[in-house]
């Protein structure tokens, strides 16, 4: 994860590196049985990084992260707005900036979750800062399936969202919410919808 993560922001920081690691990916999606263009890239990350250290990854972490912060607030406005992204229902066709504003910023936010649940840790979560991520991440997942709903959400991002009237109405942890929405557990009722981060 760690080495994904590493390599997602070494194309981030660069799009001649971005574009190269889509090409070397398109085979190995094919190899790994990987259903869209990111499972290659992605692989193409972590095999790239399978040798390093856990001190070699944190060191290119340090840098690389840094300038792929950098790169993506550089990105020009009209570039961002081009309609670039095929991505899966439903989120279907995007603007470039949907993967530089969103995308990016909710994969690294979903593995931080993943982390914590494989390595039986607590999430430090804050809501000043995770609850905003996870706000944006229920108004687009709302809007993408529309059926009404009240979801009373636990923990320490606790809140309470609000859909229409007359839905179904779920209590559980807020934590888990965006793990059933990732699809990393399965979801039920207007929880069977679910958002890619």
């Amino acid at each position: 994860m760690a080495a994904h993560l590493i390599g997602a922001a070494a194309g981030q920081a660069s799009p001649r590196e971005f574009v190269r690691q889509i090409r070397a990916g398109r085979p190995l999606r094919i190899e790994i049985g990987g259903q869209f263009w990111w499972d290659g890239m992605n692989e193409v990350q972590v095999r790239e990084r399978a040798t390093r250290t856990p001190e070699e990854l944190i060191v290119e972490w340090d840098t690389t992260s840094a300038r792929a912060l950098a790169a993506r607030r550089r990105l020009p406005r009209p570039i961002a707005r081009l309609p670039l992204l095929k991505l899966p229902p439903p989120v279907d066709r995007q603007p470039l900036s949907y993967l530089f504003d969103l995308g990016f910023t909710r994969d690294v936010w979903a593995h931080r979750i993943d982390l914590a649940m494989a390595t039986g840790r607590p999430l430090d979560a804050e809501p000043d800062h995770d609850g905003r991520l996870l706000a944006d991440l229920v108004a687009e997942w709302a809007a993408t399936h529309g059926q009404p709903f009240t979801l009373e959400l636990t923990g320490p991002l606790a809140v309470t969202f609000v859909q229409g009237s007359g839905g179904e109405t779920v209590h559980m942890d807020a934590i888990e919410l965006v793990r059933v929405l990732a699809e990393r557990v399965p979801g039920e009722g207007v929880l069977a919808h679910t958002l890619p981060l």
